[in-house]
């Protein structure tokens, strides 16, 4: 399962909802970021990033209240 944070205007986290990883595959096998935020865009509109537990994916989990920092390319926990 993929994990994916809707983010408002400024960054902040405003849901984390799971989607199949199947989503995510390309037409050569390979898991692509851009697939799982459009099908997030297209399901419910907004601003979508993937993330995980393990940290591959924008260096921590999201957590809602949370921020993304696009500079450092991570999701910075609620302050």
């Amino acid at each position: 399962m993929a994990h994916f944070a809707e983010l408002d205007e400024n960054n902040t986290v405003l849901r984390i909802v799971v989607i199949s990883n199947a989503e995510l595959i390309d037409e050569n096998g390979d898991e692509q970021e851009l697939l799982g935020i459009s099908f997030c865009q297209n399901l419910f509109g907004g601003i979508w990033k993937q993330t995980s537990y393990t940290g591959l994916a924008q260096g921590r989990y999201a957590a809602v209240g949370g921020v993304y920092d696009p500079i450092l390319g991570e999701f910075l926990p609620p302050s």
